[in-house]
Formats: C-alpha cells, structure tokens, sequence
C-alpha cells in the first residue's frame, strides 16, 4: 500500500525518524531559548485542564521556519492533498506536566468557521519530545475523515470540542490509535480526522511542533480572519535546517 493510499483510507500516516537527532535537538535549543519571545503565546483551556502554546499564523522567518517549509512536509502534503497548499498556521504546543489535554475534535471544526468551503487541509504534527499515553500523546480515531464534518461545542473562548453523542457512536466503529511516538517522527493527518488527547500524568514535558496547511483553491472567503490566505510557498531544501545560521 503507498502512502497516499494509507492516508486515504486511515486520514492519517505516521512516518518515523523524517527528522534527525541532530535537527530536533537543534529546534528543542531554539524552542527553549525562544519560547515567549517568538509567535504569539496562547493558553488553551480543555475539560482536562489548560497548556500553552507559541503560534504563527505566518511562515516564520525565524529557524521555526526551515522546519514549517520544509519540502519534507510540504511535498507529501501536496501529496495527500492532491494540490499546491500553503502555510495556514504553526504551532509549538508546550504541555508541561500536569498540563491538560484537548478534548476530541477536528481541525477543521475551527477552519470551517473561517471561511474555508473545503476541508482539503491537513497538518504535519512533529515531535519534538517522546510522546508517551503517560504525558498525554496524540489519540486518534482511525478513518473518522469520512464521516464529514461533526458540530462542535465550544468549551472556553480557545477550544471547541465535537458533538459527544457522534463520538460515543464513532468510538464503538472506529479504531482509537494512539501516536505514540519519539522525537523526529512526524504524522500527517487530514483535518476531518477526530483526534484528542489526556492529560500530562508524566514528570517530563511533551512538546511538538505542528504544521497546518490549505490547499491553494480553498483559501478563507473570510479576508479578516487571522489565519493566512493563498500566498505562494517559499519552499524549502531539505538541508536547509541544518544550513541554519544563528544570528
């Protein structure tokens, strides 16, 4: 089975070691010595407790950057997606133990809500700590992006949470998987994939760096949301990352 058939079928695929031990360690130094400093911090707030997190509703022009337009994500995105896509938003989302989790949802759930006619998105979800089920890893209900969108509630003035009743229904159907994962992995998973995850239990952090993409005929409507629409993407070398030059 190739990948593009995986994804079609499961709504995601998990690709092992896409980065090296060098380059996340190389991302985990700039991510702890940026962190506040660079994107704009956000709490989020879940029925399991709170976590915060660094966005950019731009392409960073910082070393986030090399990583976000890296044609090791881009291109199996434009891949899955069967289009050109473009930078939607990235994300580092920092869940420090005895951070809370977020509660089942889809992505585009929220997109949907800014303009966006189609869910021919999907994001890159790379892992910069070990992901674990004790410190709160990734959970996703495998194939659920067949089912369309779902309603979703919101839960506080950051996140939203889908429909109980469809997930108690979804769960008996659909296999629940858990990415558990090490640092380097990434999983590219499309938008309509119902994905949560638990607290951290755990005494170390659980962080990840997530990159979110629109295909180039479905930008926003919405010209005032935050969120980016079409520009062409600046793609990156593969080597860029360690090409990177501190100033």
């Amino acid at each position: 089975m190739t990948d593009l058939d995986y994804f079609n079928e499961n709504g995601f695929i998990l690709k092992r070691k896409l980065f090296s031990k060098e380059e996340i360690d190389k991302l985990n130094n700039f991510a702890d010595h940026s962190y506040g400093k660079e994107g704009t911090l956000k709490k989020t707030i879940s029925t399991t407790g709170s976590a915060n997190l660094t966005l950019w509703n731009s392409p960073p022009d910082n070393f986030i950057g090399t990583f976000s337009t890296n044609e090791r994500i881009v291109r199996p995105m434009e891949n899955f997606l069967g289009e050109e896509v473009y930078h939607y938003h990235s994300k580092i989302i920092w869940k420090k133990p005895g951070d809370g989790g977020f509660d089942w949802h889809q992505d585009y759930g929220y997109w949907y809500k800014q303009g966006c006619l189609y869910s021919d998105m999907g994001s890159c979800f790379i892992m910069l700590d070990r992901a674990s089920k004790e410190n709160g890893c990734l959970k996703v209900l495998k194939g659920t992006h067949k089912v369309g969108r779902i309603g979703h509630d919101s839960i506080s003035d950051t996140d939203e949470q889908a429909d109980l009743e469809r997930i108690a229904l979804l769960e008996k159907r659909h296999e629940t998987v858990y990415i558990t994962a090490d640092p380097g992995d990434a999983l590219f998973f499309h938008c309509n994939l119902l994905h949560s995850s638990a607290a951290n239990d755990s005494n170390y952090s659980r962080r990840t760096l997530i990159v979110c993409f629109n295909t180039k005929s479905n930008s926003p409507f919405n010209k005032e949301i935050s969120h980016a629409i079409y520009s062409p993407l600046n793609v990156l070398s593969s080597d860029s990352i360690m090409k990177y030059k501190f100033g």
